[in-house]
């Protein structure tokens, strides 16, 4: 079960402890709630000699979603586990918008300016933003964690798949012909690029084969881009007849798999791109990192039976010697939203202004983001809410529960739950 954090009066880390035991001090007025997300209590007196159990953080980067996994590792008990989802491709789509917006505005009123040049240094180290913007997510909750927890380790899977050695699968070398990993880092690639799903006829949750979409026989190559993941049955139909052969009378699904075939897996790029840049952040915290494959990882998955959960990966993460506890754990799921925008004018898809918006975010003690529950004693809502609240000047809120939005609800009956730190939670 996932433990609640703690900390004493003096805000020195201890160890977490099961729910029950939180209750009951919380009962007792021996603790207060210091803190919603993650759950953290904060104890009324100080605990100078308490005994402390260090804790590992791992670290599962995805393109999409990042693990994270507090485990000690002496017992291998998972204390606590989230699931931080990134808004990597959200500032991607915001950017090209905007190029494109000052791109048309610059045609439009500067079309006889001279040509700039020299003007877009990039310093050293520098990532597109939708890139970094993941680096910083993860840096954000490995701080945030270390003033919650006694976090003494840091594990990270460094590596998820080698672009280089899938590419060009001849590369010599005694680590790419030898050793108990060898091909998982392929068949981990090929099962995220292809959905986990059959090319052919769509099958999931069936074992699959590592298919030649141009024969070997026929002069195929072992590069990753000739290479897709097909069910028995498929693959035994197709034989050694070339695709086209195979898929002439679906001529749709014939050119949706070549078109595939060739385009990069633009998550693995992701990864691959801000791997270092992550592992540079974190060496700030001077703290000991082990780093670890997408391969091992899933090797020690698959010793332990466990399913592919972005949580259980982090937790796999690196060297495992116990075998980890993990009965009841729930994770905390976490969304990247930003802090809003600071644009003060709207615009329709066409670029032209249609609405403006007001320096004024606060209004009575409340900002959009803010977690609130709403007690509402009369009126036709009567009721008990609880979401993330939208804030306007009238003092007439919405509240965005988990049966949808509720509007019209007053400032007067909320009251804060958690404020807005750029991230919504779930569980």
């Amino acid at each position: 079960m996932s433990k609640v954090l703690v900390i004493d009066t003096n805000k020195k880390t201890l160890n977490p402890i099961h729910p029950a035991q939180a209750r009951q001090l919380l009962k007792n007025q021996k603790a207060a709630i210091f803190r919603r997300f993650p759950l953290t209590i904060i104890l009324k007196d100080a605990r100078p000699d308490a005994p402390v159990s260090s804790l590992r953080i791992k670290l599962d980067p995805g393109a999409k979603t990042t693990g994270i996994a507090l485990v000690n590792d002496t017992t291998g008990e998972v204390v606590f586990a989230a699931e931080l989802k990134h808004r990597g491709f959200a500032i991607r789509d915001s950017l090209t918008s905007r190029r494109q917006l000052r791109r048309g505005r610059r045609n439009r009123k500067t079309r006889y300016r001279k040509p700039k040049f020299l003007n877009r240094t990039r310093s050293k180290g520098w990532l597109a933003p939708s890139l970094q913007s993941r680096v910083e997510n993860i840096k954000t909750w490995v701080e945030r964690l270390r003033k919650f927890a006694p976090i003494a380790n840091i594990s990270q899977e460094l590596v998820r798949f080698d672009m280089q050695l899938m590419r060009n699968p001849e590369i010599k070398g005694k680590e790419y012909q030898q050793g108990t990993l060898a091909g998982y880092e392929t068949r981990e690639y090929l099962l995220e690029k292809w959905g986990r799903q059959c090319a052919y006829c769509g099958a999931k949750k069936v074992p699959f084969q590592i298919e030649h979409i141009h024969p070997k026989a026929k002069g195929g190559s072992n590069s990753i881009t000739n290479l897709t993941l097909s069910c028995e049955k498929c693959n035994t139909k197709k034989g050694t007849r070339d695709i086209k052969e195979f898929l002439k009378k679906d001529p749709s699904k014939l050119q949706k798999i070549l078109n595939k075939a060739e385009k990069p897996l633009a998550d693995a790029a992701a990864v691959n791109t801000t791997r270092f840049a992550l592992l540079n952040t974190l060496k700030e915290t001077d703290l000991p990192i082990e780093i670890g494959s997408g391969g091992l990882t899933k090797f020690n998955r698959n010793n332990q039976n466990l399913p592919k959960i972005h949580w259980l990966d982090a937790a796999c993460v690196g060297e495992l010697t116990p075998i980890l506890r993990i009965k009841g754990v729930k994770p905390l799921l976490i969304t990247a939203n930003g802090h809003g925008t600071r644009q003060m004018a709207g615009t329709d898809k066409f670029g032209f202004p249609n609405r403006h918006r007001t320096n004024k975010q606060i209004h009575y003690g409340f900002s959009t983001g803010d977690i609130v529950k709403a007690v509402v004693t009369n009126g036709k809502k009567v009721g008990e809410y609880l979401g993330r609240v939208l804030c306007r000047a009238t003092g007439s809120f919405d509240i965005a529960t988990k049966i949808g939005r509720i509007s019209g609800i007053s400032h007067k009956y909320c009251s804060a739950i958690h404020k807005k730190d750029g991230y919504s939670y779930g569980v």
